[in-house]
């Protein structure tokens, strides 16, 4: 008697276990997922929003400072100080973020050693160089030849 005779008849529950044990897993995956895209996407409108209300405020500061400087001057000057005013802001920012280290790094600065001689873009050498002479070899060293 062959020993796999015994075990045929259980050889379809265990196709069925697995493939029901795969849909359990797909579900289980598919609402965990599902519910960190809802949390994700609501965080993403609030940020969204209170981005968007940012924008708004900073446009109300900028109009009551120009209202402010019209009152002395003429509405044209106002408005070229209320803009260079904005220029200056920006430039700061600007300036500020670059110091941070948060944004792209320079392409002359890299972590943990110098940048390659060529780029890696292909731009550089194709190959290395070809030696003038070539190679020696002990068998070369040994030539009585030399």
């Amino acid at each position: 008697m062959n020993r796999s005779q015994p075990l045929d008849h259980l050889e379809h529950l265990d196709k069925e276990l697995v493939e029901e044990l795969a849909q359990v897993a797909r579900v289980t995956v598919r609402e965990e997922l599902r519910e960190q895209t809802r949390k994700q996407r609501r965080t993403a409108v609030l940020y969204g929003a209170s981005g968007a209300a940012a924008l708004y405020a900073g446009g109300a500061v900028v109009v009551a400072v120009g209202l402010a400087l019209a009152i002395g001057l003429p509405g044209w000057a106002a408005a070229l100080i209320t803009g260079a005013l904005m220029a200056a802001v920006a430039y700061a920012l600007r300036a500020s973020a670059h110091s941070s280290g948060h944004g792209p790094r320079p392409p002359h600065h890299v972590v943990g050693g110098s940048p390659p001689v060529a780029p890696p873009g292909g731009l550089g050498m194709p190959y290395p160089p070809i030696p003038k002479n070539p190679p020696e070899t002990p068998a070369d060293l040994d030539d009585p030849r030399r």
